[in-house]
């Protein structure tokens, strides 16, 4: 993906004082069984624009609005014939419902996402000073474990593509406290780094959060999506990176503390990081869903709906107001 280029500056709104903006974001979601060409022609019915650039490898579709959507070669995918990497244009939140509808023609010109695909997320590093950097750090390796099982993913692509936090970097890091991004890159690579020194395919990319990806280009990636061509999945995995951004670029510090993980507990726990994340509302539902429907357990409960208490028992039938009754009652009060 090609750099993001720094957001422009502008007067923030009271509630931008309170709650950042979503940093700009571009996706990478890897398919097989259809030809760059099938692809890049399905995008072109959504977005409109031309096929521009042809060559044996990469197809490009210009858009209405000039941007580029390109559908290029990854020799990573299983069907070395018939597959297509699509690599967004940089977009912003409210592109989402556009970025649903090229997912869903993707799917219906016959592209399909099995175990080799993956989609990667790229959001723009602009906004991320050290604190921030750190603070996403934290907060992705506390909620580690509930992470990776809340999206499925598979310990293959775990141990290969998208490792867990460097323990050591982290221990670095917690130590270290950096206020620039500069000392984070020295801590990232054991030593600082020039951009003009750093490969596109260090091996230091292939964790969960890529910070090579920000050093290299100047956006941060997240590496842990399982393929898919579900529209309120891909939605879901946008909305999801978004939200722990916010979180990391508002927050005045975070803990790195690492949460046990329990299987019966897990649903209800993510829900409540969700809830946290800012997932609340109708407006959220399905996006909590879908984050949370590879997890066990409730989400409402987290050791289980309560048993129902038993039913009342109805107070006995009042006594009918005969002349003995009266009499009686007269007596005991006496």
């Amino acid at each position: 993906m090609d750099p993001i280029a720094p957001t422009p500056t502008a007067s923030p709104t009271p509630a931008a004082a309170t709650e950042p903006a979503s940093p700009r974001f571009g996706v990478e979601i890897e398919t097989v069984g259809r030809t760059r060409e099938q692809v890049a022609r399905a995008i072109l019915g959504v977005v409109g624009g031309t096929i521009e650039c042809w060559n044996t490898h990469d197809v490009t579709v210009v858009d209405r609005r000039g941007r580029r959507w390109a559908c290029v070669y990854d020799g990573s995918l299983s069907d070395r014939g018939a597959h297509a990497e699509v690599v967004t244009p940089i977009l912003n939140e409210e592109d989402i419902p556009e970025l649903q509808e090229v997912v869903r023609a993707v799917r219906g010109s016959g592209a399909r996402a099995d175990a080799s695909t993956g989609i990667h997320i790229h959001i723009d590093g602009a906004p991320f000073d050290a604190r921030a950097v750190r603070n996403l750090i934290k907060l992705f390796h506390k909620q580690e474990e509930l992470i990776f099982h809340a999206f499925k993913v598979s310990p293959n692509r775990r141990a290969r593509f998208c490792r867990d936090v460097d323990p050591e970097f982290m221990r670095r890091l917690e130590r270290a406290r950096p206020t620039s991004k500069e000392a984070i890159n020295a801590l990232w690579y054991g030593r600082r780094r020039s951009r003009d020194s750093l490969h596109k395919l260090d091996s230091s990319r292939y964790r969960a959060i890529n910070l090579h990806s920000l050093f290299y280009r100047g956006t941060i990636e997240f590496r842990l999506f399982e393929g898919t061509l579900h529209a309120g999945e891909v939605k879901a995995y946008v909305q999801f990176v978004l939200a722990l951004a916010r979180k990391a670029l508002s927050a005045r510090a975070a803990s790195s503390r690492k949460r046990p993980f329990d299987p019966a507990t897990a649903k209800y726990d993510f829900r409540v990081f969700l809830l946290h994340l800012g997932f609340i509302g109708r407006d959220y539902k399905n996006t909590r869903d879908h984050l949370t429907k590879h997890l066990q357990g409730s989400a409402a409960w987290k050791h289980g709906r309560p048993p129902r208490r038993p039913a009342s028992v109805e107070p006995a039938a009042a006594e009918p107001a005969t002349d003995g009754g009266a009499a009686r009652r007269k007596e005991e009060a006496a």
